[in-house]
């Protein structure tokens, strides 16, 4: 992906910020606890960690070893239901089904045709009645909502800018 996260990581312990609010609300709109996530891109654990303490198991991808050891060491600290892997999300294969899917930011760092591919990969992990929630330069989220459509039926929560929140059918 280009950009050195891990550089980025050692020199901030919240590097990306707070967790992004319409995220956090759907989750606690859209999922009843506990739910098991599938955050991919997490970094730090932006959303990981909160998502955890509402009492989801969480299942974190991110590229940056640093990312993923400090987010790790966050949710051991806390006693949370976080399981870290470093993966390139473009060949990652999780195992089993998830009740969400998330991409915080995550897809618009890969070229076009990895983007689609990874989510073509990914949404054959949600279960039916999981939620596949994307927050993504506004740009994106058009082409990113007919790809999730030529893989399945959906039920369409949010489709505004910059998110797209898609129930599974």
């Amino acid at each position: 992906m280009g950009y050195d996260y891990d550089a980025l990581y050692r020199a901030e312990a919240d590097a990306l910020g707070a967790p992004t609010r319409a995220l956090m609300d759907a989750f606690t709109d859209l999922l009843e606890v506990p739910a098991r996530v599938l955050d991919l891109g997490c970094g730090q654990g932006r959303d990981t960690l909160p998502l955890a303490r509402m009492g989801h198991s969480v299942v974190a991808v991110d590229i940056s070893p640093k990312g993923v050891a400090d987010l790790v060491a966050a949710a051991e600290a806390e006693g949370l239901s976080v399981t870290g892997h470093v993966a390139d999300i473009t060949r990652y294969a999780p195992e089993g089904q998830f009740d969400a899917l998330l991409f915080d930011r995550t897809l618009h760092m890969l070229p076009m045709d990895q983007r689609h591919e990874v989510l073509r990969a990914l949404i054959g992990h949600l279960r039916p009645g999981g939620v596949l929630l994307i927050a993504d330069e506004a740009g994106n989220i058009a082409g990113l909502r007919h790809v999730a459509e030529a893989a399945a039926a959906w039920e369409v929560l949010r489709a505004t800018r910059g998110y797209l929140f898609l129930r599974r059918i």
